[in-house]
């Protein structure tokens, strides 16, 4: 939602028994995050890694009026590799209707140690295995 001028109607969730959760802003959504059963979000970086993270189920929503649309490029890659669902504002209800959350591949593990373990061999500070 953000700085947005509509706010969703708690009671279209409520006719198909979904509990619509939404806010301006909020200091951390880890909770949120740990309670959802769906996240749906914009295309950031950081909220994509935090949700992905965390294992659950992403859909992120692009926001096509950004100039140089890193969200675009972001989604669409995650989106191909099997790990969100994404769409656009004009496509959502299309994509929520059609998604199997089953279907979703486990966003792969950060291993924190391969670019050091990379840039020391690279530089010659390791030893070659």
């Amino acid at each position: 939602m953000g700085n947005g001028t509509t706010l969703p109607n708690k009671k279209n969730g409520e006719k198909v028994g979904i509990d619509i959760t939404y806010y301006r802003y909020k200091d951390s959504i880890e909770h949120d995050i740990d309670e959802a059963d769906l996240v749906v979000s914009h295309a950031g970086a950081g909220s994509c890694l935090e949700v992905l993270e965390k294992e659950k189920p992403l859909l992120v929503v692009i926001n096509e009026e950004l100039m140089h649309n890193h969200q675009r490029e972001l989604a669409d890659r995650l989106s191909a590799e099997g790990c969100i669902y994404a769409c656009t504002p004009s496509t959502l209800c299309e994509t929520i209707e059609s998604m199997d959350l089953s279907r979703l591949e486990k966003f792969p593990k950060s291993d924190p140690s391969l670019f050091p373990n990379f840039l020391n061999k690279f530089m010659g500070f390791a030893k070659d295995e």
